[in-house]
C-alpha cells in the first residue's frame, strides 16, 4: 500500500482519512475482496455472488445514501447520456429476448458492472487524491495476486499448464486462468503510468517503475497471449502521451527487465517463447484453444444475423450456441491444479466482449454500450491532450480503459474479476466527464485552517487551487467562471 499512500500525495493520518473518505471504503473493499482466495475446486464464479460483488453492491448502496444527502458530485448532461443510455438498451433487449426471466439475472449483472458501479464512483470520487488511492488499491492487488502466482510458478504448485503445475493464477484458480492475469495488467498499467506521469514527485514515479517492473514478471508467467497484447498495446499508447522522452527511458527499462528474466535468468523462456510464436500461428496453425474462439465467434456471428436488432437475449448464447457452431467446436476446456481436481470446463461465451453483446443484445446492446466507451476514450484522451485536469489521473485512467477495450477483443466478462471493469469505466468517466463538486464541499471556513480546508475540498483535476487566503480573516475567493468547485 506503500504505492497508494505515496500516490496520495501525503503522509497518511489514518483517523483523518477515514473522517474525510469513509465514502470511499467500499471501493477500496471491492478491489481489495478478490484477495481471498476461491474455495477449492471451484471450477467456476458464473451466477455467484462474491465478496467483491457484496462490496460493490454497498458502494452503490453508499451512493445512494449520500445523494439523498446531497453529498454527492452532479453528473453532468455526457454523463447522464453515456451512463443512462446502456440502461436503457439492457431494459430493451431483456423485455425482447425470447425468455425474458432467463434474461434478467444478466440484466442485473450488466446494470451492475456497467452502469450502476461506474455511475457510483463518478458520483463519490471527489478529488485527484481519491482517484489515486483507488488506483494504488489496484497496484497492491497486483502485486499480492502476482506474488502468489510467482510462488505457483517456482514450486508447481499452480495451474497445468503444458502437463505441468506452472502457471500462475494467484488466488482465482484454474477455473479462471485469466483473473491473475488481468488483475496483475491492471496494477502494471497503474504504475507505468504513474512512472511516466508529469507532476508527480520523483521518488513517487522511482517507485510506480519498480513496481511495473516487478509485475512483469508474473504477467509473463500467465502465459495469456491476450493479456500480453492489451498490455504492450497501452504502454506503448501511454508512454506515447506521456513523452517520447519518457517513453524511452521505460521502454529501455523494461527491455532490459525481459531480456534479464527470460533471457538471463531463464524464467519460463522455452514456454514464453513458444506461447509468443503462437500469436503469429493463429490463422497457419492454430492450437486448439484458437479454433474453439474462432468457432465461437462465428457462431455469435451467426446468432446476431438471426436476430440483428436485440440479439437472441442476454444469458442466451450458451443455448444457442450449439445450433450455431461447426463440428470443429471441442466440448470445453481441460482445467486442473492450482488445489483442484480435473475438471471439464464448458465453452459458454465467445471469448470477445464485442461479439458477446452482438449475439446476445444485438445491435440496440452493442451501440449503447460500446458507443459509451468510445465517447469516454474520446473525451478522454482529447481532455489530457488538451492539458486539462492533473495529468497523472488522466493518464492511469485512459491506460486503464484502453487495456479493457483491448483485452474485450480476446476476452468478455465473467468470473470474480469482471467487478473490476466497472470499476475502470468509473475512473475513466470521472476522468473524461468532469462535474461539479457537491454545494457542501466548497464551504468556506474561517481562519488560516479553514482556508485550507476550503483550498484543499476545491482542488482537482484541472485547475490550480480556487481558494487563496486574504490576510487574517482568511477569505475565500471564488472559482474561475465555468470551472467546477473542484477545479475540474
Amino acid at each position: 500500500m506503500s504505492l497508494a499512500v505515496s500516490l496520495g500525495g501525503a503522509r497518511p493520518d489514518v483517523p483523518g482519512l477515514l473522517r474525510r473518505h469513509w465514502p470511499l471504503l467500499p471501493l477500496a473493499a471491492t478491489v481489495l475482496m478478490l484477495l481471498a482466495p476461491l474455495p477449492a475446486g471451484d471450477a467456476t464464479t458464473s451466477g455467484k455472488v462474491g465478496p467483491a460483488d457484496a462490496a460493490s453492491l454497498l458502494l452503490v448502496f453508499v451512493c445512494a445514501v449520500q445523494a439523498l444527502r446531497g453529498r454527492v458530485r452532479r453528473l453532468s448532461p455526457l454523463g447522464v447520456l453515456v451512463l443512462g443510455v446502456p440502461a436503457v438498451g439492457l431494459a430493451v433487449t431483456t423485455a425482447t429476448a425470447g425468455d425474458p426471466y432467463a434474461a434478467l439475472p444478466g440484466f442485473v449483472r450488466y446494470l451492475q458492472v456497467f452502469v450502476l458501479v461506474p455511475a457510483a464512483i463518478v458520483l463519490l470520487v471527489r478529488d485527484a487524491g481519491e482517484f489515486r488511492l483507488a488506483a494504488g488499491c489496484f497496484v497492491a492487488l497486483a502485486l499480492v495476486q502476482g506474488a502468489v502466482g510467482v510462488v505457483q510458478y517456482a514450486t508447481h504448485t499452480g495451474a497445468s499448464y503444458q502437463g505441468e503445475d506452472i502457471r500462475a493464477v494467484g488466488t482465482f484458480g484454474p477455473g479462471d486462468v485469466m483473473g491473475m492475469a488481468t488483475v496483475v495488467a491492471y496494477g502494471l498499467v497503474v504504475a507505468t503510468a504513474a512512472a511516466l506521469a508529469p507532476g508527480l514527485p520523483q521518488r513517487v514515479r522511482r517507485m510506480a517503475g519498480g513496481t511495473a517492473l516487478v509485475l512483469v514478471v508474473p504477467l509473463v508467467l500467465s502465459f495469456s497471449r491476450g493479456a500480453w497484447i492489451a498490455t504492450v498495446g497501452t504502454a506503448v499508447l501511454v508512454m506515447g502521451l506521456a513523452g517520447i522522452r519518457r517513453a524511452l527511458t521505460v521502454l529501455l527499462a523494461l527491455t532490459a527487465a525481459g531480456v534479464v528474466l527470460v533471457g538471463g535468468l531463464g524464467v519460463g523462456s522455452e514456454m514464453v517463447a513458444e506461447r509468443l510464436t503462437s500469436i503469429t500461428q493463429i490463422s497457419s496453425a492454430p492450437d486448439q484453444s484458437v479454433t474453439d474462439r474462432y468457432t465461437m465467434w462465428a457462431a455469435a456471428e451467426s446468432m446476431w444475423r438471426e436476430r440483428p436488432a436485440v440479439g437472441v437475449g442476454l444469458k442466451g448464447f450458451p443455448a444457442n450456441r450449439d445450433g450455431h457452431s461447426s463440428l470443429g467446436l471441442s466440448s470445453g476446456s481441460d482445467t486442473s491444479g492450482a488445489g483442484q481436481a480435473y475438471i471439464r470446463q464448458p465453452l459458454l461465451s465467445p471469448h470477445n466482449m464485442y461479439l458477446l453483446v452482438l449475439s446476445e443484445q444485438g445491435l440496440i446492446g452493442l451501440a449503447a454500450l460500446a458507443g459509451g466507451w468510445a465517447v469516454l476514450l474520446v473525451a478522454g484522451i482529447r481532455r489530457y491532450a488538451a492539458g486539462e485536469g492533473i495529468r497523472d489521473c488522466g493518464l492511469i485512467a485512459i491506460g486503464l480503459l484502453v487495456w479493457q477495450l483491448t483485452d474485450f477483443l480476446y476476452a468478455d466478462i465473467g468470473g470474480p474479476s469482471t467487478v473490476l471493469t466497472g470499476v475502470i469505466i468509473g475512473l475513466a468517466a470521472w476522468w473524461a466527464l468532469p462535474s461539479p463538486a457537491p454545494h457542501h464541499a466548497v464551504a468556506a471556513g474561517s481562519g488560516r485552517q479553514g482556508a485550507r480546508i476550503a483550498a484543499r475540498r476545491a482542488s482537482g483535476p484541472g485547475a490550480a487551487t480556487a481558494a487563496t487566503t486574504s490576510g487574517r480573516t482568511g477569505r475565500v475567493a471564488a472559482p474561475r467562471a465555468g470551472s467546477g468547485a473542484d477545479g475540474r
